[in-house]
């Protein structure tokens, strides 16, 4: 194992992965909590971050074997851990913005892929078709998220008809695409 970096056992699977690559849950007051922050008390039970994945393990109730109780869990629990990772992807993004490291509209955005200053791309999912083409034409090996909608970008930004958005090289990137990379994998 790699000391280097920290890894945890999939109850799932029963193979051990770094932790960016698993969803942390705790049982506290007998109910099973999603802990993405890692800030609450107890041992992490760890899942595959995936939707199929966190299913299957609540199909099997191995959360109740691997804390040898009867854990309340709410019947939209699913629902709930989604919204959660799709939440903390779009409070990234408005991080970004704050930090001075988001660029939006598609000529702007190009501007910042010509001067080689962008590290991926976020594009809405419902963006038209001729625009995500010249997008994957001038961005070429730049990573393109197409997590969001029009509508999430706009409320999330506060901004009107957000379509394509380039994140730029600087230390707070990292953390914007982890963010976007974990909503990406559990939709997977």
């Amino acid at each position: 194992m790699n000391r280097g970096s920290v890894e945890r056992k999939c109850i799932l699977e029963g193979i051990i992965k770094p932790l960016d690559e698993l969803l942390r849950f705790v049982m506290i007051d007998n109910t099973l909590l999603p802990d993405f922050n890692k800030k609450l008390p107890g041992k992490g039970i760890y899942v595959t971050n995936n939707r199929s994945s966190l299913e299957k393990a609540l199909e099997k109730k191995l959360f109740n074997k691997v804390t040898r109780h009867n854990l309340k869990i709410d019947d939209n629990f699913i629902d709930i851990v989604e919204k959660l990772i799709k939440s903390r992807a779009l409070n990234s993004i408005n991080i970004a913005r704050k930090a001075g490291i988001l660029v939006a509209g598609f000529e702007k955005v190009k501007e910042e892929i010509k001067k080689n200053k962008v590290e991926f791309i976020i594009e809405a999912s419902n963006a038209g078709k001729d625009g995500k083409e010249k997008i994957a034409f001038l961005a070429k090996s730049i990573e393109i998220f197409n997590l969001f909608s029009i509508d999430e970008l706009d409320m999330t930004l506060s901004k009107e008809n957000t379509v394509h958005i380039a994140i730029l090289k600087s230390d707070v990137t990292s953390m914007v695409y982890n963010n976007l990379k974990k909503y990406q994998n559990f939709l997977s």
